[in-house]
This record gives C-alpha cells, sequence and structure tokens, in this order.
C-alpha cells in the first residue's frame, strides 16, 4: 500500500500537485494494486486523490464506501453522476496539474489506462492532466530485497530447467526418439509445476523458421519435430508461486549438430554483440552516476544490428521492464515501438533481449539486469556466451 509522505515527497520533487487515482470496474489494475484494494467487490467509479500537501481524499460511491475504510484519507460520497462530478471540484480545488495513469499520445501503454473520457472530465475543471508515469514505475516497480531474492531463485531454477530441456533434446536424438516443440514445451511446464513455478502463458519453443517468429507458439496439432542439424529456441518466464513473487525471463539457442553453420554463427555473433554493447552502456553510465533513459539502451543494441544490415529484421525493442508481471510497468529498453523516456531507477529490473528475425531462422539472446544502489546486476547464471551444441550435453 502506497505510503503518503513517500507519494507527497515525489509529488513535491517533481512539481506536480497531486496525484489521482482512479478505477471503473478493473480497466486500472495498477491503481487498484498500488492501494491494495485488489479482491474487492468494486463496481462503480471511484477516486483517491494524494496533493502534494495535506490529507488525501476518497471518492467513491455509497454502496461501496466500506471498501476504502482500511484507507488514509477524508471520504467524500457520492450517489449521482452529478454528486460525483461535484465532490472532483472539492477535492482538486486549489490544485493546477493532476497526474493520471495516462500517456500522451499513448506513448508509453503500459501506463495509459484511464479513459478519455474521464480524461477529458479532470480537463474541463480547468486542470492539466499529467503522466504518472514516473510514479507508477517509483511506486510500482521497484522491487523489495525479498522480490530480488525471489527473482535469483525464480532464475536458477529456470537455468536447470532449460538446460534439462536441450539434455531431453540431446538423448531423444541420439536415441532415435521423436520429439518435437510441443512435447519440449510440455515437458518445460510441468518441470514449472514440480518447483512450484508459475508463468502468464508458456514458454516459446521454435525450430528452424519457427525461431524467426519471436512469439512462435507451439501446437500440438501442428508442432514441428526436432532433428539432427536444427536450430532450437527456447524462451521461457516463469515466477516462484508466492505472494509477490516477480518474473524471470531468459532465452537461449542451440544447434542439434557438431559443425554450427556459418550462417547461424554469423547472426549470433551480431545478436550477443549488440546484447553485450547494451550492458556495457548501462554498466559504465549507471556506476558513474549518468542518468539512463530506456530508448538509449536500445538504441545501442539497435544502431549495431543496423550497422551489419540487419535493422528491418530486429523487429521488437530491446527489452522490456520485469516484475510481478512478465511485463512490468518500469521503464522498458525501447526506442522503436514508443521513445521510453523514463529513467533506469535502482531496484528495478529489465531485460536485453535483442533478436534478428530471418525467414529461415532466428536468434535472440535474453538476459535480466537488476540495478541496486551501487551495482548492475545481469541475472540467470550463466549467460550464454556462444550457441549451445546440444548433442555434447549428456
Amino acid at each position: 500500500m502506497l505510503r503518503i509522505s513517500e507519494v507527497q515527497e515525489q509529488l513535491r520533487k517533481t512539481n506536480i500537485d497531486g496525484w489521482l487515482l482512479y478505477d471503473f470496474q478493473g480497466l486500472n489494475p495498477i491503481a487498484k494494486k498500488l492501494l491494495g484494494l485488489t479482491g474487492h467487490l468494486l463496481t462503480r467509479r471511484w477516486y483517491y486523490w494524494v496533493p502534494k500537501q495535506g490529507p488525501p481524499a476518497i471518492l467513491c460511491h455509497r454502496i461501496e464506501q466500506h471498501s476504502f475504510s482500511a484507507l488514509t484519507g477524508r471520504p467524500y460520497i457520492f450517489k449521482s453522476w452529478a454528486e460525483m462530478h461535484e465532490g472532483l471540484q472539492v477535492i482538486l480545488q486549489g490544485h493546477e496539474t493532476v497526474a493520471m495513469e495516462y500517456s500522451p499520445q499513448c506513448s508509453i501503454p503500459y501506463v495509459s489506462r484511464i479513459d478519455a473520457g474521464t480524461v477529458e472530465t479532470i480537463k474541463d475543471l480547468g486542470k492539466k492532466v499529467v503522466s504518472s508515469a514516473n510514479l507508477v514505475q517509483y511506486f510500482e516497480a521497484r522491487w523489495s530485497d525479498e522480490q530480488f531474492q525471489m527473482h535469483q531463485e525464480a532464475s536458477r531454477l529456470l537455468m536447470q530447467i532449460l538446460f534439462d530441456g536441450f539434455r531431453e533434446v540431446s538423448h531423444a536424438i541420439k536415441r532415435g526418439r521423436n520429439i518435437t516443440e510441443f512435447t519440449v514445451q510440455q515437458d518445460l511446464l510441468d518441470k514449472y509445476r514440480q518447483h512450484s513455478l508459475i508463468s502468464f502463458s508458456p514458454p516459446i519453443v521454435g525450430v528452424n523458421e519457427n525461431s524467426g517468429n519471436p512469439h512462435y507458439e507451439p501446437k500440438k496439432e501442428a508442432s514441428r519435430s526436432i532433428k539432427s542439424g536444427d536450430l532450437l529456441l527456447i524462451d521461457l518466464w516463469a515466477k516462484l508461486q508466492k505472494a509477490n513473487a516477480v518474473y524471470a525471463d531468459y532465452t537461449w539457442v542451440g544447434y542439434a549438430g557438431e559443425m554450427i553453420p556459418e550462417n547461424y554463427l554469423r547472426i549470433w555473433e551480431l545478436v550477443k554483440g549488440a546484447r553485450d554493447a547494451a550492458l556495457n552502456f548501462v554498466r559504465k553510465n549507471y556506476l558513474e552516476g549518468v542518468r539512463i533513459q530506456g530508448w538509449q539502451v536500445d538504441s545501442v543494441a539497435r544502431d549495431i544490428i543496423s550497422r551489419e544490415g540487419y535493422g528491418e529484421y530486429f523487429v521488437h525493442p530491446t527489452g522490456h521492464s520485469i516484475g510481478e508481471e512478465d511485463h512490468g510497468n518500469g521503464a522498458n529498453m525501447d526506442s522503436l515501438e514508443t521513445k521510453d523516456e523514463r529513467l533506469l531507477i535502482p531496484h528495478t529490473c529489465f531485460s536485453v533481449e535483442p533478436g534478428i528475425y530471418l525467414n529461415d531462422f532466428g536468434i535472440r539472446s535474453e538476459v535480466n539486469v537488476y540495478l541496486n544502489d551501487s551495482e548492475v546486476i545481469v541475472t540467470g547464471e550463466p549467460i550464454q556466451k556462444e550457441i549451445v551444441k546440444i548433442l555434447q550435453l549428456s
């Protein structure tokens, strides 16, 4: 739950008059989570106002006022839409800039949760609506020490499961047993359950041309067999089945043969070089106290791939925020789909995962990066240095 004094400190630092949290039937899960309202029966519109000075205010429907009894703030109750508008005028009186889960032109869709009509309502009261994106990152995307430890444990388990998956492919090929993308995926999911890991969706297991589809989903009825001489990409993400657990998310590639083809090696070295350049950029600047924006990290990796003529085949951002959801609400490493200008701040985590996707194969390498107060920690040991030679695994 939000600590009001901390919110007010951040509001004063950013020269914003207040933060207006709003939801209607789950449209803004950020607001519900920050206020600890997840699980409450809320079917009407509600608002929670935190000014930069003074006590908060709660504006909610009469029949739902008991759901807000645990929150700090003066209650304002409405029954009709007219009373709701009057309540907004009262709680916002004397304030000009209002932060909401809004992003100009939806430039950061993870934060853009408020409908246009509600934004219009606040603007019609003479207020300037500004984005709460930086506030959301500060109060929702930062991890506790316990969450970092849960991430480390999930990372350890995922690495174990990943190599178990590669070994299973190796054993099947050596013994002449048919194994498919789907059966590998289902085996990985079984291991999730054995280790008490959960995920919002199954891992990606793609062979040859299917590895060139960043969001490939193997199906039982349409799944390629994995044979000697195949390139295999595995992308797996999960978290511990515990309260407040956060995700870990990694992508590796392997080759089921003796001599890795030159075209695979060339693209791998380019992707790995882009990954490492982005990591070095973050490490150098963060440790020197230089402010880093998410889009800058993406540009570093993207420029390397583009200079070699593969820019059009790098079709997604370099990385995404990681939290209790695999794609979290912090800064993304993105100058492609958006220009994420949010700063990288301590106690947040994000992926670095450049990729090149051609018609006959794709290569992606994904690591996770956690920033504490004085370190840049790349999680998920070992970090992939070369394409895995699957048939050499015992």
